[in-house]
């Protein structure tokens, strides 16, 4: 797509035409995401058994935090870059994107060796006992390896929405999704390895498909080009606020993890017995696998149509931004009501997915917990593409204000209250969370609506920082 066709599909394609062009590549991308972690979670749990699986639920949050930094400069630079092509800065709007792929390499490197030479205390600090420890640490240490070259794929994929190469992205998703599960199948059934073989397949096809991703922008076909870079206090401040909502998010979310895995092996062993520990992390790990399946899809909708609302928001035309993100509130809640509805019915099937057919206490215990855990998608939508849009017109405050409520504040405060209910608890504390959420978000986001109403009322004339 030439640099004119992508600006003039921001401007002034029809909302909801551009809802459909833009937010279903981007919901597909996602949702052939999500399969293949389906498909990862059941190949462990399948071949590799509990105590892989919940292992691997132990090292995750550490995984998480490592891509989290990428998402802090990649996300966090997304929104300047939008802004400064909507005002027709194109020198800037390359000159961030530049800087911002040089901070995520350089970034990755050093949390690469982090992961590797601390794997030990880090992967206790995540709550694993002794019989966890060393499937975890393999498992972390070869994510580590691969880091340097991994961690920038999903901010290339940012980078190319941006450019109008929605098409493209979505095939990069798929594709590096369909190579992750051929590799997969290679090294977990051909080759028979453990836990280290699906951090191979991972990391991998990661890796190519960023190189891959690369391709446009070093032929110069996109909206986005490299050129010299020229790194400046203001600019990277302006991207740490900016991906600050994210990257707060992800670590406040390790942070509950950490909380999480520590109460479910307390919790297991008190309502379970001796091992039921392990067995209540493998069932959270069911959940989160579950949850991948349905949440990606509204975080893709709503990132896919961030690049739209920013650019329209730097052209001066609030009127725009809000007609695109109501089509973005209609879309996620119509897939997340759709999404308590199939948690709900497929419980009992989805958890076997991941649970093996003989271990009927994880199969039993993970089909009531996703039961209980469907209900949060209710409520979920709301606060998702609030943070986004949030997001998306430089709010960073608001959208932070959001973020750590979600990932660490509100679920603290849920576990708490809710730590009477033993196991059930922590099956509901997602949904308690979403509640919190929905009606701190509806707060912040009607403060901003008033303002847009300003702006509407001042013919968009007012300038837009």
């Amino acid at each position: 797509m030439s640099n004119t066709k992508a600006e003039l599909m921001y401007r002034t394609m029809s909302p909801w035409r551009l809802f459909f062009v833009v937010a279903l590549p981007g919901m597909i991308s996602m949702f052939a995401m999500s399969i293949y972690s389906i498909i990862e979670g059941a190949f462990i749990g399948q071949k590799l058994g509990e105590g892989a699986f919940a292992a691997v639920n132990i090292a995750m949050p550490l995984v998480f935090i490592n891509f989290s930094l990428a998402d802090l400069i990649g996300v966090g630079a997304s929104a300047p870059i939008s802004i400064a092509l909507g005002q027709k800065d194109k020198k800037n709007a390359n000159n961030i994107f530049t800087c911002s792929v040089i901070m995520i390499f350089f970034t990755s490197i050093l949390m690469g060796l982090l992961m590797y030479f601390a794997a030990v205390p880090l992967v206790r600090l995540m709550g694993a006992d002794d019989e966890l420890l060393d499937t975890a640490v393999r498992y972390l240490r070869t994510v580590a390896v691969f880091s340097p070259l991994s961690t920038i794929f999903f901010a290339m994929d940012n980078y190319l929405r941006i450019s109008g190469f929605i098409k493209t992205s979505m095939v990069i998703n798929i594709g590096s999704n369909v190579l992750t599960i051929a590799l997969l199948f290679y090294f977990l059934v051909v080759r028979k390895m453990d836990v280290v073989g699906s951090a191979l397949a991972t990391s991998i096809s990661m890796c190519i498909c960023s190189a891959i991703a690369m391709v446009p922008f070093l032929m110069k076909k996109t909206l986005l080009s490299f050129v010299r870079p020229h790194f400046s206090l203001p600019m990277i401040k302006t991207i740490a606020s900016c991906g600050s909502p994210v990257f707060l998010s992800n670590i406040a979310g390790r942070v509950t993890a950490i909380l999480m895995n520590i109460s479910l092996m307390t919790l297991g062993v008190k309502y379970l017995g001796e091992g039921g520990g392990t067995t209540a992390v493998a069932a959270y790990a069911v959940l989160m696998y579950s949850g991948d399946m349905c949440q990606p899809l509204l975080y893709g909708m709503s990132d896919s149509l961030s690049p739209a609302i920013g650019y329209n928001w730097g052209a001066g035309d609030p009127k725009r931004v809000k007609k695109i993100v109501k089509c973005n509130y209609i879309g996620t809640a119509v897939v997340s009501i759709a999404a308590t509805v199939l948690l709900w019915l497929f419980a009992r099937p989805l958890a076997s997915l991941f649970a093996n057919a003989n271990d009927a206490a994880l199969l039993e215990l993970s089909s009531h917990a996703l039961g209980l855990f469907g209900l949060a998608y209710i409520f979920r939508w709301f606060s998702i593409t609030t943070q986004s849009f949030l997001s998306a017109i430089k709010k960073p405050v608001e959208a932070t204000i959001i973020s750590v409520a979600v990932a660490l504040v509100f679920p603290a405060i849920v576990l708490a209250s809710l730590w009477w209910m033993g196991l059930d608890g922590i099956w509901l504390n997602m949904t308690g969370t979403s509640v919190l959420a929905f009606v701190l978000s509806l707060v912040l986001v009607l403060f901003v609506f008033k303002e847009i109403k300003q702006k509407e009322k001042n013919g968009g004339k007012d300038h837009v920082s």
